[in-house]
């Protein structure tokens, strides 16, 4: 008897079928407080510590590998890039496999190859091997956002989606803080290669206890891996107005996201600051922040409604990338506190809203999401760094509120197009 049969966990990689249990009841989706709820949060938590730790493990020491290797701040922004370049471009295709082959077995796999190649960055010898060694990693843990978010669209009732999904991004935001901080110290210690090597082994402990803890699928039902289907879902979510705002929305979030967190290791390195790595690694604590404003996403939606918190969300982005000019410590900490509670909020509202947006196909439409947010976390790394190598900290800070602008555009055309429909619903045919 295998632990399918009784229900009992396998280990990290195992091939084990995500066919679907037959339900006892007509709804037997899982709602905060029912059995199984904490469990499968905490599971999925733990997946996105993994994916966001082993996604930016480079970011906070990207200082140490220019002068390590000999490159210049955007050449070493690079091992960002390629990661969430990678990502961006396979999140696609893996939404497609957990559509036929389920939603969990794909999340597995796809931490199993990550945490594998994490183990080997650490002995890359040069900046290309640890670039492609980096797109790989990337490409690995595409198969987690767009399964993650379809998952829980699948096997929680709707008025806990928000958040379920903000605990999700909230695990994101501590993934991407503890490795931040980790790598930090490590790397003042002992370099940046034993620091990235650490961060494998703290993401090999939460893939298996992932896979030990996330309990098995009861709504998934098997789809098609066949070309013309995948393409006809992929249209009609990008014919959805709705979708493509909220794509675009994403993608700007994380331009602002990507280029800030890219670049502030060098400025505050250089004067007038000039703090040592492991001060500068401690930054990153403000990701905290993001862990509090993703889980409360929810009760912010229901207060101001989805609009309303992508509105509060860019201006309080926009506020901290004004706050963050000054050449005051405790400024640029509150900046940076305002920048990452705005962004955290904004995409947790946003990768919901698309889950509860699509009526099939949802997968594709996570992945669609995902694959714009990751196109703008590599655009942000590559476009922040080179305007701050061309203009300093204000050209990083110039992209971030061009970007801002253009969630606060995209977010009014989604108002009047509202308006409009309201107003054509009052029409008495």
């Amino acid at each position: 008897m295998t632990p399918a049969d009784t229900g009992a966990p396998t280990a990290v990689g195992a091939a084990v079928s995500d066919a679907p249990e037959v339900p006892d009841t007509a709804d037997t989706r899982v709602a905060p407080g029912g059995p199984g709820y904490r469990r499968m949060s905490f599971a999925l938590f733990l997946a996105g510590v993994a994916t966001f730790a082993l996604l930016y493990s480079t970011q906070a020491l990207l200082p140490l590998i220019s002068g390590d290797l000999g490159v210049t701040a955007g050449d070493a922004s690079w091992t960002v890039a390629a990661a969430t370049g990678g990502l961006a471009l396979f999140v696609l295709p893996m939404s497609a496999l957990s559509e036929r082959y389920g939603r969990r077995t794909v999340m597995t796999a796809s931490l199993a190859v990550a945490v594998t190649v994490g183990l080997l960055v650490p002995f890359a010898p040069s900046l290309p091997v640890l670039v492609a060694l980096r797109a790989v990693q990337g490409a690995a843990l595409a198969g987690l956002p767009a399964s993650a978010t379809a998952y829980l669209a699948e096997e929680v009732t709707p008025k806990a989606l928000v958040t379920a999904i903000g605990l999700f991004v909230a695990g994101n935001s501590v993934g991407g803080m503890s490795g931040r901080v980790i790598t930090g110290w490590v790397a003042q210690e002992w370099g940046w290669r034993v620091a990235v090597g650490v961060i494998g082994v703290v993401a090999v402990g939460c893939a298996v206890a992932f896979r030990l803890l996330l309990p098995r699928p009861r709504h998934f039902t098997p789809g098609s891996l066949r070309p013309r289907v995948l393409a006809r879902t992929v249209r009609a979510h990008l014919a959805d107005p709705l979708l493509r705002r909220l794509y675009a929305i994403g993608a700007l979030f994380m331009t602002v996201f990507g280029g800030v967190y890219t670049v502030i290791g060098y400025r505050l390195t250089e004067a007038p600051f000039a703090l040592p790595q492991g001060i500068v690694g401690s930054i990153f604590l403000v990701y905290l922040v993001g862990t509090v404003s993703a889980s409360t996403a929810g009760r912010l939606v229901g207060r101001l409604g989805r609009r309303g918190a992508l509105y509060l969300a860019g201006g309080t982005t926009a506020a901290g990338l004004l706050l963050s000019l000054a050449d005051s410590l405790p400024l640029v900490l509150l900046g940076l506190v305002l920048i990452t509670a705005g962004f955290f909020a904004g995409h947790a509202v946003a990768s919901s809203a698309v889950s509860r947006t699509a009526t099939h196909g949802r997968a594709q439409a996570s992945a669609l999401y995902q694959s714009a947010y990751y196109i703008g976390s590599s655009a942000g790394s590559t476009v922040g760094a080179t305007a701050f190598h061309a203009g300093g900290w204000g050209g990083t800070v110039g992209v971030g509120l061009l970007a801002v602008l253009g969630v606060v555009s995209i977010t009014l055309l989604g108002t009047r197009a509202a308006r409009r429909g309201a107003a054509a619903a009052s029409v008495p045919a």
